[in-house]
């Protein structure tokens, strides 16, 4: 009989999506930190709830936004290990005097966010920076949905600066453990800019990019294919 081959599992990038909790009610846009402190009430334990309404409470100590809006690399997602930037991208990082592009997997994302004007704080326990986190996670649907844009796999949202934020270690926890949190988030880079790419927030028409009222800079996709790939 032929000797049989092993098998050989081809393992894929898993992504721990699943929550037993949501958030309750949709965001109150006019009073949104009441919202919050309704819905983390769900958090049964008093200590671990205050630390999250205090975090909430001084955000601007967690949280780095970009200084604007900009679609670096229409099509580019994290689902590439090594990523090759376009000339086009170089150039812009060129004249936005950003050195160093990382072109491991989500080099791409922090490109988009240092560009975009994005301030990256040094870590008190580490020589690293702060992580770069999207927003839009694909955990945690809005209330009454079954699902929620996953950023990282989608080409026309990975390098979304709007929905790119750099943050310290603690709140980026508090993005995978709370929805409140998350949504939180969402809700204020919705008023920052107006991306809504799960279109929750707004009624008016939203563009292909997941904008309502506002509109982001965008590389063309024909300048992205229009342009050789120079290795970093």
């Amino acid at each position: 009989m032929p000797e049989k081959k092993p098998i050989v599992s081809k393992k894929k990038a898993r992504y721990n999506l699943d929550s037993p909790n949501s958030i309750k009610a949709p965001c109150d846009m006019e009073n949104l930190m009441v919202w919050f402190g309704e819905e983390v009430q769900a958090v049964e334990d008093e200590a671990v709830r205050k630390v999250v309404l205090d975090v909430a409470g001084q955000l601007d100590s967690f949280v780095r936004w970009p200084g604007k809006a900009v679609l670096l690399w229409p099509g580019c997602d994290r689902r590439t290990k090594y990523h090759v930037y376009p000339a086009v991208v170089r150039n812009v990082a060129f004249v936005a005097q950003v050195k160093g592009l990382d072109s491991r997997i989500n080099g791409p994302a922090v490109a988009s966010f240092r560009i975009a004007q994005g301030v990256r704080p040094r870590r008190f326990g580490s020589n690293n920076s702060w992580s770069v986190h999207h927003v839009y996670s694909g955990k945690f649907p809005y209330a009454g949905r079954e699902s929620t844009l996953h950023a990282a796999k989608n080409g026309l949202h990975f390098t979304q600066s709007a929905g790119v934020v750099a943050i310290h270690p603690i709140a980026d926890q508090m993005c995978d453990e709370f929805p409140a949190f998350a949504w939180l988030l969402r809700a204020l880079a919705f008023n920052k800019f107006g991306y809504d790419p799960d279109q929750v927030f707004s009624r008016e028409p939203h563009d292909e990019y997941g904008f309502a009222g506002k509109a982001c800079i965008l590389i063309p996709q024909e300048a992205i294919n229009g342009k050789e790939a120079e290795t970093d």
